[in-house]
């Protein structure tokens, strides 16, 4: 086992590791391109954890006997190309974090969309079920850094392709692919079947102990899924056809089975509205039966389960305008489906940092529900194009509050004003929930 470990980024993930690798004992450096966030680096000093920023000094790098890789930083890098050069080890923190997880058992989230809304109802699922379990990955603390502080008897992980890409051992008991569409192809050499086989990799190392939970109604997820060499138990969920075991809904009605017995429950309970939502409640509901949670907490999470902030967040209704708050969408297909839920004529708004976007996905809602696009971001010329014929008015702006209040001058009563990106949020904010805050605050102030 490598002692001399050096971790790659700074962020929660990067310091989550730190954290844990220096408690198990190996000798630890961190180092960061750019600067770090103040809370993190009084952490690191407080630990006695040596980091360097704003530069990667390959000297020191290049000694590690391992190298951690915090998820943002991408192969192409210069330091990671050094790396890969010298032939040394690399793994993300969730495989760190497994490593040391005892006998702890782990749900595992990915997917292009829904996997963040997926994950809350899993752990909301577990928590109300009396379970020791926390809350970990692209939500809220590290898993590496649950690990070393206060370690549970179960995980629930939100996991990214990018922390997949780096797994080795890590195996999740269940495991949870929402769906697959083309997300980050500039992380993946704009090859989609990268991407794929990247999502994939979160069964890969699962036995017949284990569970693997999927859309039967992706096409890309159902035409890839023979490629791989699943050994765990299949559950497919589908809203198409009968499947068992699995979930599946019917005439308005859940069907939930992994064992003998079965769950029904009608979709008109659901507190999750939109038909994603019911995608994204049956993958929770298999997983809590395979966790052996009796039916009727199951049946009480769902019915009361509290929304996310930044996911499809109701705001406020201003003079009859209401406002949503959806800056968690971040690519195409989950701005596809905030249309998709949207009843009443829409003001949307648009643009950020591009990931190589798809537009023409949206053009269907956009001609059907959209009177108005407020782009948002600093290049907009890719929007203009894809959408400059299908509305009358497409307005730039270059802050949350220009564009709250060019929404609100262009909508009328009833209408809904509808953040919902489709793109990274880099270019005008630090990150989507400072692109949200700003969005909510400039609601406010109307």
């Amino acid at each position: 086992m490598g002692k001399r470990v050096v971790i790659l980024g700074g962020g929660e993930s990067g310091v989550g590791a730190a954290l844990l690798a220096k408690r198990k004992g190996y000798e630890v450096f961190l180092s960061d391109g750019s600067s770090l966030k103040e809370n993190y680096r009084n952490e690191l000093l407080s630990e006695g954890i040596p980091f360097e920023e704003g530069m990667h000094t390959l000297e020191r790098v290049l000694h590690a006997d391992e190298v951690i890789k915090s998820p943002g930083i991408p192969e192409s890098s210069p330091v990671m190309r050094a790396i890969r050069e010298k032939g040394i080890r690399v793994i993300s923190e969730v495989e760190l974090a497994y490593r040391f997880k005892g006998n702890s058992r782990i749900v595992a989230i990915t997917g292009s969309n829904g996997k963040t809304t997926t994950t809350s109802l899993v752990y909301q699922l577990c928590r109300r079920a009396g379970l020791n379990v926390a809350l970990v990955g692209n939500i809220g603390y590290s898993f590496a850094r649950q690990v070393a502080m206060e370690p549970h008897e179960l995980y629930v992980v939100e996991i990214s392709s990018f922390q997949l890409d780096d797994i080795d051992q890590f195996c999740p008991h269940v495991a949870i692919l929402t769906n697959i569409t083309e997300d980050h192809l500039d992380r993946y050499d704009y090859v989609f079947l990268n991407y794929i086989n990247s999502k994939f990799r979160i069964a890969m190392n699962q036995g017949p102990a284990d569970y693997f939970i999927y859309c039967a109604d992706d096409t890309v997820t159902l035409t890839h899924l023979k490629n791989f060499s699943i050994q765990s138990n299949q559950l497919p969920i589908s809203m198409k056809r009968e499947v068992s075991p699995g979930a599946f809904i019917k005439d308005g009605d859940m069907y939930v089975r992994t064992g003998n017995e079965v769950m029904t429950m009608s979709v008109f309970d659901f507190a999750l509205k939109g038909k994603h939502n019911q995608y994204n409640t049956m993958a929770a509901c298999v997983a809590a039966a395979t966790l052996d949670i009796r039916k009727d907490k199951i049946r009480d999470a769902v019915q009361h389960f509290e929304q996310l902030e930044h996911r499809m967040e109701y705001v406020a209704t201003v003079r009859g305008v209401e406002f949503i708050n959806d800056s968690k969408a971040t690519n195409v297909n989950s701005t596809w489906y905030a249309l998709e839920s949207m009843t009443r004529p829409t003001i949307l708004i648009l643009g950020g940092v591009d990931k190589g976007n798809d537009y023409s996905l949206l053009a269907e809602g956009i001609r059907d529900k959209v009177k108005a696009i407020i782009c948002l971001g600093k290049d907009t010329k890719k929007i203009h194009e894809a959408f400059g014929k299908l509305v009358n008015v497409l307005v730039d702006t270059h802050s949350a509050e220009e564009a709250v209040q060019t929404a609100f001058h262009l909508a009328a009563k009833g209408d809904t004003v509808l953040l919902s990106p489709a793109c990274a949020s880099f270019d005008l904010f630090k990150n989507y929930e400072d692109r949200g805050q700003q969005f909510k605050k400039a609601v406010k102030d109307l």
